[in-house]
């Protein structure tokens, strides 16, 4: 079944609401720019959640898997991710679209504060779409240094292997690096702090 298929009329909106938010954080880079000020956003990936995704979330959350639940209680149906060079461009896109008129923040997550147990670093939004072509449709947009795409990348593949020989070694190992990477992004934002105050 093709996503079109499994969300139905929805399917155009949830689109819409995917590009609205595309086309705001383009709208961010563009305003930075003109502001003398290198845009913070290095590139985006965007994604309608596959109905089998989609119905696994729903089964395992014990909801039925269809098309009304999937729209009425999932909020990440869209998902955009941001990517950042450094942890402060994350909070500044992050507040540029909290502060955007066509959305309402319905839910925000700072795993880069207070990382999550395994180590996983990341900004959550849930963005309400309050007005245009996605109106009534909810965005999960997740923003991130390009340090901690990398770790959640090939945590993500592992996590989904079957079975995995040294389980618990391969986690400590996993959540080390998670944390020498934030160290290593502390570092480069030092790094650019100093080069700043150089010129």
């Amino acid at each position: 079944m093709t996503a079109r298929e499994f969300y139905g009329p929805a399917y155009d909106q949830l689109r819409q609401a995917e590009k609205q938010v595309l086309e705001e954080i383009r709208r961010g880079r563009k305003t930075w720019r003109e502001n003398g000020r290198q845009a913070p956003v290095l590139y985006t990936a965007s994604r309608i959640k596959t109905p089998d995704s989609m119905c696994r979330k729903l089964t395992k959350r014990g909801l039925p898997a269809t098309r009304q639940a999937a729209l009425t209680q999932v909020r990440d149906a869209v998902g955009v991710r941001v990517i950042c060079a450094f942890q402060d461009d994350v909070y500044l896109v992050a507040k540029w679209l909290e502060e955007r008129p066509d959305f309402v923040v319905l839910e925000t997550k700072d795993y880069i504060s207070y990382p999550k147990e395994n180590g996983y670093r990341s900004y959550h939004l849930i963005l309400g779409i309050r007005a245009g072509a996605g109106k009534g449709m909810t965005v999960e947009v997740q923003l991130r240094t390009i340090a901690i795409d990398f770790w959640a990348s090939l945590e993500h593949q592992l996590k989904y292997k079957k079975e995995v020989p040294h389980e618990g070694l391969i986690r400590e190992e996993l959540r080390r690096c998670a944390d020498e990477i934030a160290s290593v992004d502390l570092s480069m934002e030092t790094i650019r702090e100093l080069l700043a105050g150089s010129f």
